[in-house]
Parts: structure tokens; C-alpha cells; sequence
């Protein structure tokens, strides 16, 4: 009963998507302070003296012993810069004097032009290379194309699909990156009308905007958010799932809970796809798939029960922390063997098969299996995959491509082109998408979700992602990777900004 006592004060602070930093101290109190700066130091103490960082991890730097931290704010976005070129990284360090200088408080996207004259600008800048870990260049495509096993494969490497840059533009085709075009305001919060400018302004992705669901009112209010607005409904979970992370992350650092893990930086996975399922779609998650969850109507209260393993948790303290499962939301539990979700899903998958047969008039479903690049070297990996592809299993393989296997770089865990490069091999259809953007990650698991039920057969995505956070907190990513290159990847891919940075233009 003692755990439940403390609930309380952490579902509060959830609750509230502030921008206020918390600093907390030996007692377990919380002292909220506004800071004029979206950063501030973060640390907490143990009994015996000992300091350990607050989240996010990657700004920490030691100081006398003590570990300070960096915390961005979500209310106001930091400033991001462009992707750079692999040859000429981004200088961080003109950018802090030039905020230094700054005598106002106003943010990058803020002070640029409207969108519109940006369009209209020849010298506009148009990312042609997705920048991933290890200083690799990826190709960019704006072609929604899933390759179908009859198909050639990419000939070097597979392109990354993408329909929003950093800017937070949708992107133009080639032959019309540069064309004036009349620029169409919509209503405020008037999704029908934002949908049909965006068809109007970029006709290439009139496809994926007409059957987008982010950009169509629910029938009914989302209860977490009493508005029938999905697209701000996305915007804000990834506020709250960000927030949601912080606040347990702290609580595990304080020693309340045993264990955690962040989602920092692919929020736009999981809200991408999740909206583009059903609720009857089966869903195998590996462990860093709680906005999934979240999205599918998980509360607050729930997360925070499993975390702190009370009795009002489903699982009633049987699992470790971060190990959600719900049967009313067809979210099979999380177990901690890496892998051994991805031929679970194959099963499942293979029932709704024999279901659809035996029922025809029954509405159908698919499993859809989230794992890391990690995990697709595992056996149960290939074994899922050559069943999946010989059983003809309606289902969507989801990888989680986000740099690193715990400690483990990509450039050690594999020789090839990622993972969705062996698609082909399996006979399975495949597409690699950028992870960071909301649109496109929505629009190809909704393409891939009924390419699965009218092939019956499987699809493989490749979410190209970076894991802004450590891998857990057992762990201590800046012994293995350098917190520029964190910092670097976060000032210019965070999801959340970008998404942040487009609802700023309407």
C-alpha cells in the first residue's frame, strides 16, 4: 500500500505538459521553477552520496563529481539546424553565441519567413540525404513505393521515404521543388480544410493526405484529450509520452522504481503507426513501443501501476518494469527474451488467416511485430520471416533502425544495407522510411497494413530512427558513443519539433 500512496504525485506531474524543469533532491520532493532559458540542470543524490544524471542523458558532462545535465523544454522548442552535410557537420557552437546574443525569447521558426515565400525561395535548402548514426548519408525519396518481391531490388542502398523535412515543409518533387504554387491557409483546426490544401500544395502526396487518418476527425472526443482532433491528438501524446518518460526516468534515479527505459526521439514511430492500425490489429511489442499503447488508450494511471508494480497493475507485479501488455487493447505483453515476440506474431498472423477463410464476412486483421536492429540478429528473426513468407501471413515486420544495439554500433552489427535489404531474400515486400517523420511513417504502415490483408502475405519497414536517451537506465551510452553526435542528431531530427514546427505554419 505504500506504493500506491506515491502514485499520486507522479501522475500529476504527467498530467501537465509545462515547460517548467523539476530538480530533485535526497527527500524525493519536487521544487518546479521557471526558467527564462529552455535549459537547466538537472541531478539527483543518493543517500550515500553518490550523483547520478537526469534525463536526457546525452548533455551530461561531469563537474566536480557532479553529473549536470541539459533538459530541453517541450513547450518551446530549441532551435534545430538543417541536416548537414556529411563532409561540413553542423557548428554548435556558433549557434550558442548566436542565442547568447539574442535579446529576445522568440524560437528559429518563429523568426523565419512564412512558409509560403520559403517555397517560393530558389535558394531553398532541400535535404537530399537522411543523416543516420555513424555519419552515415542515406538517399531520400518522396515516391511511396513498398518493393514487392517480383520486384528489382534498389540497386546501392535503399532510399528513405520521406514527406516532411526538418523544416517542418512537406516536401516538393523534383521538378516542382521550386515552382510558385498559391498558397492555401486553412481554418484553425479545421482538419478537412487542412487536408484539402495540402493536396492542392503537393499534389505528388495527394494519395497519402486523402487517406490519411491523422488529417480526419473521430467520430466521437478522445477521451485523454476531449477533442475530435487527431492530428493534435498526436502532437500532444508525444508531448505526454516524452513527459511521461522524464518523470519515471527520475522516479527510478530516486530509487522508487527498479527499472526503465525512454522513448526519446521515436515518438513519431509510434504515433505514425498506431494511427494507422485498427484496434482489432494484433500488436508485438519488444520494449521502447509504449506510445503504441498509449495511443490505443492505456492511461497514465496504468503505465504508472506497472512501473511501480502495485496492486492495481494488470500484471499484478509479475513483470519488470516497462513490460505493459493489455488484452482489451490486443497488446500482447512485453517479454524481456530478445526476439521471442517476432515468431509470436507469425502465429497470430496465421490464425487471422484461417479466420478470414473460415469467415469471410468477418472484419479482417493483421499482427504487427515492432523489434530493434538488434533483434534482426537473432534466430527467432529468421525463423519468423521464412515462416511468415512460405505461410503467406497477413502481418507488417516493424524495425526500430535506431543506431545502436544497447552498446553495439550498426556499422557491428551488420555488413549490409540495414535490415529491410533482406526482404527480397525472404520473398517478403519491403520499404524504408524516414522515422522521424509522423506523415510518412503513418502513411507507409497504412499502405503496408493493406498490401498484408490483399496480398495476404507479410511487409517489412525499416524506420530509420536515433535513440536520443541511453538504452535503459542500466546503461551509460557515453562510454560508446560521443555526446556530440547525440547532440547533433537531436538538434536536427527530433520528431517532435518537426511536427511542432508544421503545426506552427497553420
Amino acid at each position: 500500500m505504500l506504493l500506491r500512496s506515491v502514485r499520486t504525485p507522479f501522475l500529476k506531474q504527467c498530467s501537465r505538459a509545462s515547460s517548467s524543469t523539476t530538480t530533485t533532491t535526497t527527500s524525493g520532493k519536487a521544487l518546479a521553477s521557471r526558467q527564462p532559458s529552455t535549459e537547466a540542470r538537472l541531478f539527483s543524490t543518493t543517500n550515500d552520496g553518490r550523483t547520478f544524471s537526469s534525463l536526457p542523458h546525452h548533455l551530461s558532462r561531469k563537474n566536480n563529481g557532479m553529473v549536470s545535465v541539459l533538459v530541453k523544454s517541450t513547450k518551446v522548442p530549441r532551435p534545430i539546424a538543417r541536416i548537414p552535410s556529411p563532409k561540413k557537420p553542423p557548428k554548435m557552437k556558433n549557434q550558442l553565441k548566436e542565442k547568447k546574443a539574442s535579446t529576445t525569447t522568440t524560437t528559429a521558426y518563429e523568426t523565419t519567413k512564412p512558409r509560403v515565400d520559403a517555397l517560393h525561395h530558389k535558394e531553398e535548402h532541400v535535404p537530399s540525404h537522411f543523416s543516420y548514426a555513424g555519419n552515415a548519408a542515406l538517399p531520400i525519396t518522396s515516391e511511396l513505393k513498398i518493393v514487392l518481391p517480383e520486384d528489382d531490388a534498389p540497386s546501392g542502398i535503399w532510399p528513405v521515404f520521406r514527406m516532411m523535412d526538418e523544416s517542418g515543409n512537406f516536401r516538393q518533387i523534383d521538378a516542382a521543388r521550386h515552382v510558385n504554387s498559391t498558397k492555401i491557409i486553412p481554418t484553425k483546426n479545421d482538419l478537412s480544410e487542412l487536408q484539402n490544401a495540402l493536396m492542392l500544395q503537393y499534389p505528388h502526396f495527394a494519395d497519402q493526405f486523402l487517406s490519411c487518418d491523422l488529417l480526419k476527425r473521430s467520430k466521437n472526443d478522445y477521451p485523454d484529450t476531449r477533442s475530435d482532433n487527431t492530428l493534435l491528438r498526436a502532437h500532444r501524446q508525444m508531448i505526454r509520452l516524452r513527459k511521461m518518460d522524464t518523470i519515471l526516468h527520475n522516479a527510478q534515479r530516486q530509487g522508487r522504481i527498479s527499472f526503465y527505459m525512454t522513448q526519446h526521439g521515436e515518438e513519431a514511430i509510434h504515433m505514425g503507426s498506431a494511427s494507422a492500425l485498427k484496434p482489432h490489429d494484433f500488436v508485438f511489442a519488444q520494449y521502447r513501443e509504449a506510445g503504441v499503447l498509449m495511443w490505443r488508450g492505456f492511461s497514465l494511471d496504468q503505465f504508472c501501476n506497472q512501473c511501480f508494480s502495485n496492486d492495481l497493475d494488470l500484471g499484478k507485479g509479475r513483470q519488470m518494469p516497462v513490460h505493459y501488455g493489455s488484452r482489451a487493447l490486443n497488446y500482447q505483453t512485453v517479454s524481456s527474451p530478445l526476439g521471442t515476440q517476432i515468431t509470436q506474431a507469425v502465429g497470430a498472423a496465421y490464425k487471422f488467416k484461417l479466420d478470414a477463410a473460415d469467415d469471410p464476412g468477418k472484419e479482417a486483421a493483421i499482427s504487427i511485430v515492432y523489434f530493434g536492429e538488434g533483434a534482426a540478429s537473432t534466430v527467432d528473426f529468421h525463423s519468423a520471416c521464412n515462416f511468415a513468407a512460405t505461410l503467406k501471413t497477413p502481418m507488417i515486420f516493424f524495425c526500430r533502425n535506431n543506431g545502436y544495439a544497447i552498446s553495439t554500433p550498426v556499422e557491428d552489427q551488420y555488413a549490409g544495407d540495414g535490415i529491410v535489404s533482406r526482404a527480397p531474400g525472404y520473398g517478403m515486400a519491403g520499404i524504408r522510411v524516414d522515422g522521424n517523420d509522423l506523415f510518412a511513417v503513418h502513411a507507409a504502415v497504412a499502405k503496408a497494413r493493406k498490401l498484408a490483408l490483399e496480398s495476404s502475405a507479410p511487409v517489412m519497414i525499416e524506420a530509420m530512427t536515433y535513440r536520443q536517451g541511453h538504452h535503459s537506465t542500466s546503461d551509460d551510452s557515453s562510454r560508446y558513443r560521443d555526446t556530440d553526435e547525440v547532440q547533433t542528431a537531436t538538434d536536427v531530427s527530433d520528431p517532435l519539433v518537426r511536427l511542432s514546427r508544421f503545426l506552427k505554419h497553420f
